[in-house]
């Protein structure tokens, strides 16, 4: 897939040191602080721990906090609760192969023990293989391989970075994301559209990348409009946007059709073991085979926009209150930083950004082409930075812990660009890179 060049041999090495790293620090850090009890998801154990599961849980039992619960129950259990809907399906079930690959130790370990092996395996591999795709993609988005090796280093020395490691759905989905850009600039839309459906699967904000791909097919399309037949173009441009459209939006919209048949059509629910059936009735969660929820009656039933709105109260300015101030303080920087990039870049390419992407200045045509962060390449991503901080801040969760992988961030780095002039070197991590989004699926 890349050629490993000595610079993307070393961000390899990196990685693998990070994330070793990273699991060394958690397995520490959970033996030695207490865990704080929160009123979060943790479903009991229906199945007895031996000695070695004991110790699989001391030494890999922080990656399971959280959000991560979620995703290990619905690798083991399934779909059980209404809230569960909030979580794609792609990486628990990458989670069931890995674990099926780990069979011989069910021997010796629980299916959660192996859940957890596969947690820890499976997603520092994604993370590595996230960190080298984004050096792939620095190399040929900024045409400066210096910033483009600096910025997967800073990807991995991210703050953020725990949640590669963690039983979140980050890594898999940075990876997924980074390899479709990777092959959307090397011009193959429709393997990018199928990485980009793949990522869909993982996250529901794997559906902001469809902006990627129409993008690409409308320069693709203007630039050939005065030189083929402009209705043939007009028409390949059409049904090549439906087509692509139509693909990435069908995980999606599976998923939800799947919802809708355990929710609100009858004969469809699973047996429920009863410890889970009890916890559904002591916490008030919605399970199949109660009464309908009141979004099966809507024009159009999703599952997904209600989760949020009920469950996690996401909405339009739904979190100003007094009380949240500190944490839209510890947003601000972040804030700043991509709205000082947006401004930058927009004061140097006024008329490109005008014509969304399409057509450069005929000054800036007798100019060298500008190099790193002020690339024009970098346009399209600054702009999905830009869309998902504005969304972000008016209707997320501003959280300075959790997940960042709601918000399109482009950290900016001073670094020369081989032996000439300095410049700003975008680190273009839409799912890593800012501290500031709490965690909504």
């Amino acid at each position: 897939m890349w050629t490993l060049d000595p610079s993307r041999k070393e961000v390899l090495r990196f990685a693998v040191s990070c994330r070793a790293l990273t699991l060394v620090l958690q397995a520490l850090f959970n033996a030695v602080i207490p865990d704080h009890q929160a009123e979060a998801f943790s479903p009991p154990r229906l199945t007895p721990s031996g000695s070695l599961d004991q110790l699989v849980e001391g030494l890999l039992g922080g990656l399971s906090r959280w959000d991560a619960e979620h995703f290990l129950f619905i690798a083991e259990y399934g779909y059980l609760y209404e809230h569960n809907f909030a979580f794609f399906p792609g990486f628990p079930l990458v989670l069931v192969v890995g674990t099926e690959l780990l069979r011989p130790l069910r021997l010796l370990l629980s299916l959660r023990s192996c859940l957890l092996i596969s947690v820890a395996l499976l997603n520092s591999l994604f993370s590595v293989l996230a960190a080298v795709a984004l050096h792939d993609l620095g190399c040929r988005v900024l045409h400066c391989p210096r910033q483009a090796f600096y910025g997967a280093l800073l990807f991995c020395l991210s703050p953020a970075s725990v949640f590669l490691t963690a039983g979140y759905s980050e890594a898999l989905f940075a990876f997924l994301m980074f390899t479709a850009m990777g092959q959307l600039e090397r011009g193959r839309s429709w393997t990018s559209g199928l990485l980009f459906a793949l990522a869909t699967s993982v996250r529901s904000n794997g559906l902001v990348s469809i902006g990627f791909l129409i993008h690409s097919q409308c320069r693709s399309f203007f630039s050939s409009f005065m030189v083929q037949n402009p209705l043939r173009q007009l028409l390949k441009l059409m049904g090549s946007v439906f087509l692509l459209v139509l693909t990435l939006g069908l995980p999606f919209a599976l998923f939800q059709y799947y919802a809708y048949t355990q929710f609100c059509l009858p004969g469809s629910a699973r047996p429920i073991p009863e410890p889970l059936l009890q916890l559904a009735v002591d916490r008030g969660y919605r399970i199949a085979n109660g009464n309908k929820p009141p979004w099966c009656s809507w024009k159009c039933p999703l599952i997904y926009s209600y989760i949020q709105d009920t469950y996690w109260n996401v909405g339009f300015l739904r979190y100003y209150e007094l009380k949240q101030v500190p944490n839209f303080l510890l947003a601000t920087p972040m804030t700043m930083l991509v709205a000082w990039a947006v401004w930058t870049y927009v004061t140097t390419h006024p008329w490109f950004c005008i014509t969304l992407g399409m057509q450069r200045d005929c000054k800036a045509l007798e100019k060298k082409p500008a190099l790193g962060f002020l690339s024009l390449q970098v346009f399209v991503y600054l702009v999905h930075a830009a869309v998902l901080l504005l969304f972000g801040g008016l209707c997320m969760h501003v959280q300075s812990q959790g997940d960042t992988s709601h918000l399109a961030s482009t950290s900016i780095v001073e670094l020369p660009c081989g032996g000439g002039k300095g410049g700003l070197a975008p680190w273009p991590s839409a799912w890593q890179g800012s501290f500031m989004v709490r965690h909504i699926p």
